[in-house]
């Protein structure tokens, strides 16, 4: 019953103290049921036999004469150990030589040798007369034991003069009836113990089937089945308990839905307004790209006074289409709806081609053999890169060295290393790296970047089955490392597109125009992170800066 039952249990925590406190109130119950019968049983024979026995000497012995001869002393024994209480009998006299004379009932078996010695000098011992003592002698008696059996010894001297009378009686036949009672006591003890773990078994289990249920729809609570219920009956604690526990997921449940809804609806409202915003934005940047020409123009038709107006215009329109896009993309991540367009790629080329896409190749060193494989979205993955790459640039200045190796831990992945030669990131902010919007510097809360690249790198890769990570190198400077599974020959995945169809070109140039509306290659601007427009031919680079080192 208890093999299965761990000791932290609380189970067995009932069933032991249950237990302990069953046996401790049989042992104290059959220990004081053993000694009130044991003092019963001894003192009615002792008293029967002592009471046999003085009556004995009053009919016998002291009709003797004062000085009798040893046959007289043997018969007169004889005759008293007939009583119905079977004790052997010891009468010692002085006959009238004054030698002293000895009559035994059991001839050689009881002798004064058996009488303890404090018993006989208390039997020899004359009292005076008094207001409490009517008699000079007195019957005296004590239990001895000989060779495991116990024996009753008594002692009585005749008044007036007389022979002195001893009687032995066994008491095996009451030591047997105890150890009988005793077993008897033992047995119902250990039953008492069987029937107290029985009965601990079924109230621990009347009472923790409630709890178990409770803890099993909490468990699932937690796992997000915010309907989980639980049936309730009676009007106990644990009824009252399991009601209680219905109310708070009612209420976590109602909770919930209004957020989820709220959260919904934000995002329903983001998608929305980046998509509104989009139909402006297309006819802005044109206007500003229009002006632009006019900045670079030769003829200078731009009056100098508005020139930094004009360029504040250009670069801004960038930075809100860049935001706008960027917001697209966390939305697509938000609402479950991005996808995974794959190929086999060699991951050397794909950054080389990131890096020549956005004039870095000065600025950035490549460690990478050709010939590492990996089946993934080249889209993402230039997106990916971009921000990485871009971001240490900005914050950490060049050279960045980008460096690609294979890890076979179990599951083969290929590692790409991004390491500049910065300050380093610190401390408080290493946590925070990867959150929407943050800024590093709360005294420079504005930024060329939108807070979103690194957040967006790194969905980028979770939806691969990858991830990044940000530290800081012995060396100095930071390394973000993204570890991507590199998935070779994958079975076909439910909701991915593979090839060149369906969201977007898997072999689409770097920088290109994505099909699901995102912009190509996602970078912090074009040669050495300048934060200008990188040299990609189709559309704008995502905005790729993310935090301020």
């Amino acid at each position: 019953m208890l093999a299965g039952l761990r000791f932290t249990s609380l189970r067995l925590r009932l069933v032991v103290v249950f237990a302990l406190v069953a046996l401790t109130a049989a042992v104290l119950a059959s220990g004081i049921a053993y000694w009130l019968n044991r003092e019963a049983v001894l003192t009615r024979a002792q008293d029967a036999a002592l009471n046999d026995f003085q009556q004995e000497m009053q009919n016998h012995a002291s009709a003797l004469p004062t000085h009798p001869t040893q046959s007289e002393l043997q018969r007169t024994a004889g005759v008293m150990a007939q009583s119905s209480q079977h004790f052997s009998v010891l009468l010692i006299g002085t006959d009238e030589d004054g030698n002293t004379v000895v009559g035994n009932s059991d001839l050689d078996r009881f002798t004064l040798e058996d009488v303890p010695r404090s018993l006989r000098d208390a039997v020899n011992r004359k009292q005076n007369l008094g207001e409490h003592n009517s008699s000079a002698y007195h019957l005296y008696w004590q239990r001895t034991e000989e060779g495991g059996t116990p024996y009753l010894v008594g002692g009585v001297k005749v008044i007036g003069g007389g022979p002195t009378g001893y009687m032995l009686k066994s008491l095996e036949p009451e030591a047997e009836d105890l150890d009988s009672l005793a077993w008897s006591l033992a047995i119902a003890t250990a039953l008492a113990l069987v029937g107290a773990a029985l009965l601990a078994q079924a109230a621990a289990t009347t009472v923790l089937r409630p709890v178990h249920r409770l803890g099993t729809a909490a468990r699932r609570l937690g796992e997000g089945k915010l309907d989980t219920r639980l049936r309730v009956s009676g009007t106990d604690e644990l009824a009252e308990l399991s009601r209680t526990f219905n109310r708070t997921a009612e209420a976590l449940e109602k909770r919930v839905a209004d957020m989820s809804a709220r959260d919904e609806a934000s995002r329903r409202f983001v998608a929305d307004m980046s998509h509104e915003l989009r139909t402006p934005l297309t006819a802005i940047t044109a206007v500003t790209e229009v002006l632009e020409e006019e900045l670079d123009a030769e003829t200078g038709s731009v009056d100098p006074m508005i020139e930094p107006a004009v360029r504040l215009v250009v670069s801004e329109t960038r930075r809100l289409n860049d935001l706008v896009e960027n917001l697209m993309e966390v939305t697509r991540f938000d609402a479950g709806t991005a996808r995974l367009v794959r190929d086999d790629v060699d991951i050397a080329d794909q950054i080389t081609a990131c890096i020549d896409a956005r004039a870095w190749l000065d600025a950035v060193e490549l460690d990478a053999e050709r010939g590492i494989m990996a089946r993934i979205d080249p889209r993402r993955l230039d997106v990916i890169l971009a921000n990485l790459i871009g971001n240490a640039l900005k914050h950490g200045g060049s050279p960045v060295r980008v460096s690609v190796r294979t890890e076979d831990d179990g599951v083969d992945d290929v590692v790409i290393e991004v390491h500049d030669h910065g300050p380093g990131i610190p401390e408080e902010v290493l946590p925070h790296v990867f959150d929407r919007f943050y800024k590093a510097s709360a005294s420079r809360p504005r930024s060329e970047g939108s807070g979103l690249g690194l957040s967006i790198a790194l969905e980028n890769a979770h939806i691969h089955g990858g991830e990044i990570t940000a530290a800081n190198s012995p060396e100095g400077g930071a390394v973000f490392t993204l570890r991507l599974p590199r998935d070779i020959h994958p079975e076909p995945v439910a909701g991915e597109e593979n090839g060149r169809d369906g969201a977007g070109s898997a072999a689409r140039p770097a920088g290109s125009g994505g099909a699901d509306g995102t912009g190509g290659a996602s970078g912090s601007g074009g040669g050495r992170g300048s934060g200008a427009a990188g040299s990609d031919a189709g559309g704008k680079g995502t905005e790729g800066e993310d935090q301020e080192k």
